[in-house]
């Protein structure tokens, strides 16, 4: 073959060499995904994005959370917080079975917060829960010992008022309800109700910061009336209210609000304005347990419902593990899951 004839076969075969190549490359592109005309920085921003999306990533639940410590850890405090023990605790043991939780009873005394508060400053609890602040009197205390408390919100509580379904009543301000627990108003007539005499309730004023909270915020202070009568515990107190048609108690609004034997009253700051503690309509007891009244969420979220209160991890400032552990408690129940079962124990989520 002559060199003119060797011209253009070597010109074809180069030309389908040169395609065969870009059609290989072509489809390395299309299966691996990689573009060629993406830069490095854009690849990062595709891992950045993907890992937004994971929910470790995200705090929104239990296994998101950092820097919890491993190890048993015992706690106390609030009776108030019950509901959140049984529940939320039980969750975070099965997400963390690295951070191991035993509430511990105190030692002599009543369970409650100022109990739990005490024995966090004697050194027998890592952290504590608590219904009401911590007073001046106990960060004192605290400092002679050589560390702060810092009391961490967690959750939105209010205290609910019971009174017997039959009692006929539209509901109480919070003057005519501190007038009922210091004994100057001793019959619901004197409150727009039938003659019956008021026969009020209450646990003692060292059972927990429920009774504190009332006692500071409602009675400004003041002692109870000698017409109060005392019971040991809230079943207590709404079982008297539930057989007797004056009788009226105070109760963590989640222990109170369900119940089927009692009526929550509404309260206001005036008497032209009672807020309801649950969500109309009203559920009345011929409908309950089929259907429960619920919590009133955005009343007490907004502050309009008068009296209520938040829920508090006390962690000892000491810069060791116990603090640790108390700041890791509190964020995990700071997380979406962990506000979310708070709202389902019967509590108002904070955040």
């Amino acid at each position: 073959m002559s060199q003119k004839n060797e011209t253009p076969v070597l010109v074809l075969s180069l030309l389908i060499t040169v395609g065969l190549i870009a059609g290989g490359l072509w489809w390395f592109t299309k299966k691996s995904g990689f573009n060629l005309g993406k830069s490095t920085s854009s690849q990062s921003e595709n891992s950045t994005n993907g890992a937004r999306k994971t929910p470790q990533a995200s705090g929104n639940n239990f296994a998101s959370v950092e820097n919890v410590p491993t190890g048993l850890f015992t706690y106390g405090g609030s009776t108030s917080w019950a509901p959140i023990r049984l529940a939320v605790d039980s969750a975070i043991q099965g997400a963390r079975p690295e951070f191991r939780l035993r509430y511990l009873e105190p030692s002599s005394g009543n369970r409650g917060s100022g109990s739990g508060i005490k024995s966090l400053i004697d050194g027998q609890l890592a952290f504590t829960q608590s219904s009401r602040p911590v007073e001046d009197q106990e960060l004192a205390r605290a400092k002679q010992r050589g560390f702060d408390l810092k009391q961490i919100p967690v959750a939105i509580d209010g205290l609910a008022i019971a009174v017997n379904p039959n009692l006929n009543i539209p509901g109480l301000t919070v003057e005519q309800l501190r007038s009922i627990y210091i004994g100057k108003i001793t019959n619901w007539n004197q409150v727009g109700g039938s003659d019956i005499p008021i026969k009020p309730y209450s646990r003692r004023i060292d059972d927990g910061g429920t009774v504190e909270i009332f006692v500071q915020d409602i009675l400004g202070g003041q002692g109870f009336g000698n017409n109060v009568e005392f019971v040991s515990t809230t079943t207590q107190g709404l079982e008297k209210v539930s057989l007797s048609l004056g009788s009226i108690y105070y109760a963590s609004a989640p222990e109170v609000v369900p119940q089927c034997s009692i009526k929550p009253l509404p309260l206001g700051r005036t008497q032209q304005k009672y807020i309801a503690p649950y969500q109309e309509p009203f559920v009345t007891a011929s409908l309950c347990p089929g259907k429960r009244n619920k919590l009133n969420i955005e009343a007490f979220q907004s502050g309009s419902y008068p009296i209520t209160r938040n829920l508090f991890v006390v962690v000892k400032q000491n810069g060791q593990i116990e603090q640790q552990a108390g700041v890791a408690y509190a964020n995990l129940l700071l997380t979406e899951q962990g506000q979310e079962l708070i709202t389902q124990t019967g509590f108002v989520k904070i955040r």
